[in-house]
């Protein structure tokens, strides 16, 4: 270790690094540190408590980074976001895609159900029997279709007036649920073989806001009396499912409610993705603290007067509801803010900051962006950070000439 990293703490020594790693790059340049990566699968197959953690893969995007954490004790399998994508990483090796997300791929169903190969690697999620007519208007061959079934996770309340959770499957009740198991079971062609449940509103809602306590503890409350009321429901799903048809396997879960979906018996693997590289829409959970993985870096090309400089690039929302929340913020050096009446530029981005002064033309500002695999799609590569010296380049999605959404 070099005496200026030995004497720097916290953030000032993931500048160094991150700067010495890649000094001989041209930044934008985006970097996954490995050993907080590393740290953070092992943090997330400890809170899964012996249970299998099947990866998410939009929020990785990058087949070398997901091959690595495949390999590490206590992950199995992908969960994919396009039938597309699912196909590429099937014929790339992967052999168990669990595709989360219904489609509409009518070409890619014509090859799924022609490949045998395909078929057994992956399994699509339905939640309507219109989903599997589709898929038998695309049907070109005889191969069975592995099919998963996805409960809505919601809470609601007031006799259904008041619904919390993402508005995702339209079948809520564990008896309809197993109606659709039959469903599928009388359509020729298509196989029952497991069952999900995503609980968003657990999973992806941060309960440990700064200076709004009273905000986070309503969130917690509203979080307690979800999981009991899912745990319940789940339970029941499966096994009013499993009188249908033999499940290989129960999905759910998410980074923020590992630990807790874990813990419910009828569950058997738990899925997460964003825990890897830990953006900063995850920092304010009370059950975990990650380590943020990937980052990104800009150069400075301007400087517009005191306390300002200009970066280029930057414009790089999160989806999801607009607001500032979605926006990446500037962590190295510490002290520097986005431009409140610009925000992040598609082009540029100016910062603001007494930190400003001390920065130099070509000089790199580090940030975090709001979600996890999003990054990668304004990035062909990522650099592999090992302590301050650049162990390796990889592409990610789009530096492989993918780009399923």
């Amino acid at each position: 270790m070099s005496p200026a990293i030995a004497h720097a703490t916290g953030p000032a020594r993931d500048r160094i690094r991150y700067d010495r790693a890649t000094a001989g790059l041209d930044a934008p340049l985006a970097v996954v540190d490995l050993h907080a990566f590393d740290a953070n699968a092992a943090d997330l197959v400890r809170r899964a408590h012996g249970k299998p953690v099947r990866v998410a893969t939009k929020s990785v995007r990058c087949r070398a980074l997901l091959e690595r954490v495949l390999r590490q004790d206590g992950f199995a399998g992908l969960m994919s976001h396009t039938l597309a994508e699912s196909l590429w990483l099937a014929r790339s090796g992967f052999e168990d895609v669990l595709l989360a997300y219904p489609s509409a791929d009518r070409a890619g169903f014509a090859e799924l159900t022609a490949d045998p190969k395909l078929a057994r690697a992956v399994t699509v999620t339905i939640d309507d029997p219109a989903q599997l007519a589709l898929i038998d208007s695309a049907r070109t061959g005889r191969e069975v279709v592995r099919v998963c079934l996805e409960l809505d996770t919601s809470l609601r309340l007031l006799g259904g007036r008041v619904r919390i959770g993402a508005l995702r499957s339209p079948v809520h009740d564990p008896a309809r649920l197993a109606q659709l198991a039959r469903a599928v079971n009388r359509r020729p062609g298509f196989r029952v073989v497991g069952l999900m449940a995503y609980e968003a509103h657990i999973a992806g809602v941060a309960d440990a806001l700064p200076r709004r306590p009273l905000r986070s503890t309503a969130v917690r409350l509203v979080q307690s009396a979800a999981r009991r009321e899912l745990a319940a429901r789940r339970a029941a799903a499966v096994r009013a499912v499993r009188e249908v048809a033999e499940l290989e396997f129960v999905n759910g879960g998410g980074t923020g409610s590992v630990q807790h979906t874990a813990a419910e018996a009828a569950v058997t693997e738990v899925a997460a993705g964003s825990g890897l590289y830990q953006p900063r829409l995850f920092d304010n959970y009370r059950s975990y603290q990650g380590r943020p993985a990937a980052l990104f870096a800009l150069p400075v090309v301007r400087r517009p007067g005191l306390g300002m400089v200009t970066v280029l690039g930057g414009g790089y929302p999160a989806s999801g509801t607009p607001g500032a929340d979605r926006l990446p913020v500037p962590c190295f050096p510490a002290g520097l803010r986005l431009a409140r009446q610009e925000g992040a530029g598609e082009v540029q981005t100016p910062l603001l900051g007494t930190v400003a002064d001390d920065l130099l033309i070509g000089d790199r500002v580090w940030f975090r962006h709001a979600k996890a695999g999003e990054l990668c799609e304004r990035f062909a590569a990522l650099h592999l950070v090992e302590g301050e010296r650049l162990a390796g380049t990889v592409p990610t999605y789009r530096g492989e000439g993918q780009t399923f959404l």
